[in-house]
């Protein structure tokens, strides 16, 4: 497969602007300005029919007058770009396209069949188109848009992919005060040919250990395709990058109608979580939490959850503490001869007792004592938060320059939360004209930590068991589109292995009582027909006898919509649920939680994307906060994990054979420490 991004995009010898201005206020006006500023080496090149100089660059009157070019940026009116693209493509040698020009798809069909028309140019010769509708691509060697601010640029920073130009030029806007650099921004706008996926690819398939980035950032407003996604996040993620990620446009417009547990529970933001999760992406929802955690990810990783707080402030080193440790971190007491020793060698007052309190008037040489009995002494530390900003007294420039030298020098990473950004705004600058990043709140920070900690690595495809799929494709072939008769659930369970409570549908009293018998009491008794049985007074449990049988059987087959009776053994154990719902694009999201009225009652649910593996399956199980219950405590016998795992993974097994089902619902399963058995199903496909 030839990948869509060549490498005149990234690394052209030639550039030309086609509508280029001396009107600094206009995109092609703009986009230029950038690249000269930005000191781009190669052969630049400007077009625009009213100019013969455009800022000190020989202005062409048409495309048609240029020699060989690799790369064009296009800010013309979007009527005017066909022709312009296929004289490019076909004449100058042309293989790498921006379009700034709003005018496509996003206003609709006449625009769209514009847009298609260009990609068809683009595809024909290999080419990468960029846009349209979109701010530009920014690389070390050149600045190709027409938005500000600008960033740093340097290669083994941040690369960046946006679905939207706007919110691309506002997470600048909170990145650069921060002093976070970049290695490369793409604004893919439309996406007519390229977008953050195949940006993704791009970035999977030519990683280079040695030079390229390691933190990726995303922002995305469709998922277009979640396979590649998926496919090229984890495997980035296993080449040692980071990839934080904001996916917008998170909830359902308008109700949906659903008429199961798993409907009700699942949605199209479930969907992202869970796709997020098994590929190891850190999900961030504001710009603000995407740029603290690039920063953070740009620092030596943290290997463990010991954290000390370093502060000459007592009120911001108490929030933080309270941030990292609902966060699942520790900022354990600091005890022992190294701390008593420590204490001598700082202002009477202080504590090192974490927080590491060292008091207003501490100064930059008793912060370097500090750093370096962390990072030398305290074995039960893992890194530290420096917390220092100032009163405005005097000048904290050397105080910074000091953390600057300790980050560069100690083992363990350090962060920095310089919050002076008024009174000691030089120093700070100073500080990041060291290349570093400042995180100017604290409790930000903390919760970035937490957020990067908590976030799990990618999670590998697994095996799945084989299933009787010839018996699975036989029920699904012969069924109505809607929801499965009892005998069909039956055979889709027995073909991948789900264990089942014996049962018999019947319609008449002489029926039930010959079923019953064959099963032996006491029984449970389910109208078949109303989705929420429950709801209805669908369910009469512990029958004892052939008399309660048959009063039973009389109320529940009057039931409106019940077209039979379902009758079961009384089986015992804790209430288990699994379910599955098919969503547009991503596939079936599978569900596990506490069973019965406890599903809608608690809503604690765990989620995956399948195929679910059984290492999934059991990280799904044990991140309920109803876990206690299935581990079993207070005496209670709990649940036998590995049995209720296996279930999780066989639904995937079914799901990847009958991918019609659109919603299932297992609930309940019956667990006890010996067995996971399902009672109640329903399965609409």
């Amino acid at each position: 497969m030839i990948n869509m991004i060549v490498k005149e995009l990234l690394n052209p010898d030639s550039i030309v602007v086609v509508g280029a201005s001396n009107d600094i206020t206009k995109p092609g006006g703009r986009v230029l300005k950038h690249i000269l500023e930005g000191e781009y080496d190669g052969q630049l090149f400007a077009v625009n029919p009213k100019e013969d100089v455009v800022q000190g660059i020989k202005c062409f009157k048409t495309v048609s007058e240029l020699e060989k070019v690799d790369l064009a940026i296009i800010a013309i009116a979007a009527k005017f770009t066909l022709e312009t693209v296929e004289i490019l493509a076909k004449e100058k040698g042309t293989k790498a396209f921006i379009i700034l020009s709003a005018g496509f798809s996003e206003t609709g069909n006449e625009g769209k069949i514009l847009e298609e028309k260009i990609v068809e140019v683009v595809n024909s010769v290999n080419g990468t188109l960029i846009g349209p509708n979109c701010v530009g691509v920014l690389t070390p060697r050149y600045k190709g848009s027409f938005t500000g601010p600008i960033p740093k640029l340097k290669e083994r920073s941040v690369d960046f992919v946006s679905g939207s130009g706007a919110t691309a030029v506002f997470i600048m806007e909170a990145a650069i005060p921060m002093g976070l650099s970049f290695a490369s921004l793409f604004s893919v706008g439309n996406s007519a040919q390229i977008g953050v996926e195949e940006v993704l690819e791009y970035w999977d398939e030519n990683h280079n250990p040695d030079t390229s980035s390691l933190v990726k950032l995303i922002y995305i407003e469709q998922i277009s395709n979640p396979q590649k996604l998926l496919k090229h996040c984890r495997s980035l993620i296993k080449k040692g990058c980071s990839i934080a990620a904001i996916k917008a446009g998170t909830t359902d417009a308008g109700s949906r109608a659903v008429s199961s547990h798993t409907g009700a529970l699942a949605g199209s933001d479930t969907a992202v979580d869970a796709l997020f999760k098994k590929a190891g992406i850190i999900r961030c929802f504001s710009r603000q939490e995407l740029v603290y955690t690039a920063a953070a990810l740009s620092y030596k990783k943290l290997t463990g959850k010991n954290l000390a707080v370093i502060t000459h402030a007592g009120g911001p080193g108490v929030m933080l503490t309270d941030t990292l440790s609902e966060g699942g971190f520790n900022v354990p007491h600091i005890t022992g001869k190294s701390a008593d020793e420590l204490l001598t060698k700082l202002f009477p007052g202080s504590s090192v007792a974490n927080p590491i309190d060292f008091l207003a008037t501490g100064t930059a040489e008793q912060l370097g004592i500090i750093l370096d009995y962390v990072d030398n002494y305290f074995d039960n530390i893992d890194g530290s938060i420096v917390i220092y900003g100032t009163p405005g007294l005097f000048d904290v420039t050397n105080v910074y320059e000091l953390l600057n030298e300790k980050m560069k020098k100690q083992k363990k990473p350090i962060y920095p939360v310089l919050p002076s950004l008024i009174q000691a705004k030089d120093a700070v600058k100073t500080f990041i004209s060291f290349g570093r990043c400042n995180f100017p709140d604290e409790v930000l920070l903390g919760r970035t930590l937490c957020r990067i900690y908590n976030s799990g690595k990618p999670l590998d495809e697994e095996i799945l068991p084989s299933a009787d799929t010839k018996k699975i494709r036989e029920i699904i072939s012969n069924s109505k589109p809607g929801y499965l008769q009892p005998k069909q659930i039956q055979g889709l369970l027995d073909a991948v292995g789900i264990p089942r409570a014996g049962e018999a549908v019947v319609n008449f009293p002489d029926d039930l009582k010959n079923e019953a018998q064959k099963i032996g009491y006491p029984i449970v008794m389910k109208a078949v027909g109303p989705v929420h049985k429950s709801d209805v007074s669908g369910v009469a449990l512990n029958i004892q006898n052939e008399e309660q049988a048959l009063s039973s059987f009389q109320k529940l087959i009057e039931i409106p919509e019940t077209t039979a009776v379902l009758i079961q053994p009384m089986l015992k154990g804790t209430e288990l649920f699994v379910g599955a719902k098919f969503e547009e694009n991503f596939g079936h999201l599978i569900l596990c939680g506490l069973g019965g009225i406890f599903i809608e009652v608690l809503k604690d649910i765990s989620y995956g994307l399948s195929p679910v593996g059984i290492n999934e399956a059991t990280a799904m199980i044990k991140s309920l906060k109803s876990y206690k219950l299935i581990e079993g405590t207070r005496g209670k016998e709990g649940v036998n994990e590995e049995k209720f795992a296996e279930i999780i993974v066989k639904l995937s097994v079914l799901l990847n054979a009958a991918p019609e089902i659109l919603e299932l619902d297992i609930n309940p399963l019956l667990g006890t420490k010996d067995s996971v058995t399902a009672v109640d199903a329903r399965i609409r496909i």
